[in-house]
């Protein structure tokens, strides 16, 4: 029986939780929080097999301990575990957003064949153990990073075991990790705080920017809403990483300004036509680090019952729906009705029913 430690049951805890369950019944799993409360749902919910609120009581019989926590309170942890009687062959491993930081006090604390971190790089709007699932990581890269001189036997003791998330797992040196997610995931969100701030300020004298900010803008801006003590830890500690990276964003913008300054027409066409470029060949079906959008648009007429047709559509072929949203400003949105689900299979299934209908659904 392999017993495998989770110290932190949220999403991220409680999905890497379910995917090893489900893979083998040779795994116990043992989760630790300090909200007893919420192990306790999480056993009921059959995440855990056994919760605890001491750390040592979580990792004595360990033979794999995940720390499924926010960054700074992971490197609070792998301290906290330094001083406790683990096995001597037990793995370390994370799944913090950040890990040159992490993997530096890691390996210090236990040495490179014993911590070896980690990063799941998928995600959900949805947070907390009751949004877990067994395949939230199911096609997604799984970024490891162990030290250059970390045994291979090792590293594949780790992969195998992880293998059950039926994730992409991924080997790159903890630096280059967080030079890429720098760049495609903490930069991104920077941007799109500071443009709904900018927008929040003109707001305040014309309440027009707010009415008009639906559909396009708020898909476009939709990680601003992330937890502002999640990010304010993931960029303190991907510092120095995110200060070149907003140089190069600011030349970037001082491109576009000086294109408009001298009405430099071919250079505006450039600048959104290279972007276009790049972005098309961007794997669509992948996961990414971003939480992925399960939406599409359904363009409705209007008159009474059609939206309770469309739903009655959706409750015959038994696919689960869990949000719809009439968009009122249609500018950049191909359709009236927008309709968001959990799984891409609900979300195939739903455009192939409701075309058969007669239909039009589009995708973005």
């Amino acid at each position: 029986m392999t017993c495998v430690a989770v110290l932190g049951v949220g999403l991220i805890g409680g999905s890497l939780a379910l995917s090893l369950q489900h893979h083998s019944a040779d795994v116990r799993i043992i989760g630790f929080d300090k909200d007893a409360a919420l192990l306790k749902l999480a056993q009921q919910l059959g995440v855990i097999h056994q919760g605890t609120t001491s750390l040592r009581e979580a990792t004595e019989e360990a033979d794999f301990i995940f720390l499924c926590t926010p960054v700074d309170t992971i490197i609070q942890l792998l301290n906290e575990l330094a001083h406790l009687p683990l096995k001597p062959t037990c793995i370390i491993s994370d799944t913090g957003s950040t890990k040159t930081q992490i993997a530096r006090v890691g390996i210090s604390l236990f040495g490179p064949e014993r911590f070896i971190g980690g990063h799941p790089m998928a995600g959900s709007h949805r947070s907390g153990v009751t949004a877990a699932t067994d395949r939230l990581f199911e096609n997604a890269f799984y970024v490891l990073t162990p030290d250059a001189s970390t045994p291979a036997a090792v590293r594949e003791k780790l992969k195998e075991l992880l293998r059950a998330t039926r994730a992409t797992l991924l080997e790159m040196p903890p630096d280059e990790h967080d030079r890429v997610v720098g760049l495609i995931s903490h930069l991104p969100h920077i941007i799109a705080a500071a443009l709904v701030r900018q927008v929040a300020r003109y707001d305040e004298k014309n309440h027009l920017y707010s009415q008009l900010a639906a559909g396009g803008f708020r898909d476009l801006t939709r990680i601003a809403s992330s937890s502002p003590v999640v990010w304010r830890d993931i960029l303190l500690s991907n510092r120095d990483v995110l200060l070149p990276l907003l140089d190069d964003w600011e030349t970037e913008l001082a491109y576009i300004r000086r294109a408009l300054v001298e009405q430099d027409a071919v250079a505006i066409y450039a600048f959104f036509d290279e972007a276009r470029t790049f972005r098309d060949n961007i794997p669509e079906r992948r996961k990414g680090i971003l939480p992925p959008l399960y939406e599409c648009y359904v363009d409705i007429p209007d008159r009474p019952g059609i939206i309770g047709e469309v739903a009655t559509i959706l409750g015959k072929r038994q696919i689960n729906l869990t949000n719809i949203h009439i968009i009122e400003n249609r500018a950049d949105i191909p359709g009236v009705l927008r309709l968001s689900f959990r799984q891409q299979e609900d979300l195939d299934k739903a455009i192939q029913a409701l075309r058969e209908s007669g239909f039009q659904v589009y995708q973005r």
